[in-house]
């Protein structure tokens, strides 16, 4: 790994692969470093992290899907909507979503997220919050950090 800093006068790692998250230290919530080549590969990896800190364990028997649509007034916004949606029906019909289907198309979100029946969670997010959010644009695509409420 390279350390590259950004225009935010942060130093984040260059990471090997286009996607992914990582968990970083914070002192009372949790918090998540993710980054993608694009704004739909950033919403997904944010979704998997957040269920990574989770500890979700799924049973894989019957998929089950929902659709989502958001109207899109900054990505900043969106990023939390989609991630509150999606935790939403997570707690609400115990699913461990792990599939996501996102098209951005001007102003709107549609999405289909799929995933199993949860059999296991260790932990619980309270909510996606706007804390110190900010995502930026780089040359490899887009990275942020997002603060989970537990």
């Amino acid at each position: 790994m390279v350390e590259k800093r950004y225009p935010s006068g942060e130093t984040q790692r260059e990471m090997k692969s286009k996607e992914g998250f990582r968990e970083i230290s914070h002192t009372a919530d949790w918090e998540l470093e993710v980054w993608g080549s694009t704004i739909d590969a950033l919403l997904r990896q944010a979704a998997l992290g957040m269920f990574a800190l989770m500890r979700v364990k799924v049973r894989r028997s019957v998929r089950i899907c929902k659709e989502i649509e958001l109207e899109i007034y900054d990505w900043e916004s969106l990023l939390v909507d989609f991630l509150n949606e999606v935790l939403y029906w997570s707690e609400s019909e115990r699913i461990g979503f792990d599939e996501y289907e996102i098209a951005i198309d001007g102003r709107t979100l549609q999405a289909e997220i799929c995933g199993f029946p949860v059999d296991t969670q260790e932990k619980e997010i309270k909510a996606v919050t706007y804390h110190n959010l900010k995502i930026q644009k780089t040359q490899e695509g887009f990275i942020t950090r997002i603060v989970f409420d537990v």
